[in-house]
């Protein structure tokens, strides 16, 4: 079990009311479940999350790490990287020794995953058959190792109004890990047409990444 240990982090008190409440990663995921996806580019903190009510990836992901840490985990995220697709970031925590995440997303099926995984690479490899674009092609490619965002408590990044367009930057430039070779990549099938439907149920169509045509 993890241990509750609240952050110092200066916290108004509404917020710290959202935050007590948020005391699971599942609770963490249904509050984000429950806000609207952010189609904007623009990367903003999870005072702006808990203020306005929606987040796109980025945002849901330092979001939740920011809840994890409030309730003793590291704050911690992995960037999926994809191909003809947008990247995806979510937030890991590791419970008794197993990995598991929290994550907003405009599809369904690329979201929460229970801490039941050895390895990252095995929670990252949980996402493959169910990391698709609108056109139905698998796209995720590889992942990056854990980045700590309390490398970023210079920037506020739990609390800022500024924009954090340079995390952002910085998770798609750390070293990435493949999940699958060239030869692999070549023999993908194509999801099939009630798991893309059912995948978008509920998304925001301003918010999803148009890929180029199939090959």
């Amino acid at each position: 079990m993890i241990t509750k240990k609240y952050s110092t982090t200066p916290w108004n008190a509404e917020e710290l009311k959202i935050l007590k409440k948020l005391d699971s990663p599942y609770k963490i995921q249904t509050y984000l479940d429950n806000i609207k996806y952010n189609s904007v580019v623009e990367t903003r903190s999870p005072r702006y999350v808990m203020r306005d009510k929606k987040a796109h990836c980025t945002e849901g992901a330092l979001f939740a790490a920011a809840c994890l840490e409030f309730i003793g985990y590291s704050p911690l995220v992995v960037d999926l990287q994809a191909e003809n697709d947008d990247d995806h970031v979510i937030a890991i925590y590791k419970l008794k020794d197993y990995w598991g995440a929290v994550a907003k997303s405009n599809f369904t099926t690329i979201r929460y995953r229970e801490p039941v995984y050895r390895s990252l690479r095995e929670l990252a490899m949980s996402y493959f058959d169910f990391y698709f674009n609108t056109l139905g092609e698998k796209t995720l490619r590889a992942y990056s190792l854990p980045q700590n965002l309390n490398r970023f408590n210079n920037i506020c990044w739990k609390t800022t109004e500024k924009d954090l367009d340079q995390i952002g930057s910085y998770l798609t430039g750390v070293k990435h890990i493949p999940l699958i070779n060239s030869a692999q990549i070549k023999n993908l099938s194509f999801v099939g047409d009630y798991l893309l439907k059912s995948s978008l149920i509920g998304s925001n169509p301003a918010g999803l990444y148009t890929p180029k045509s199939r090959t």
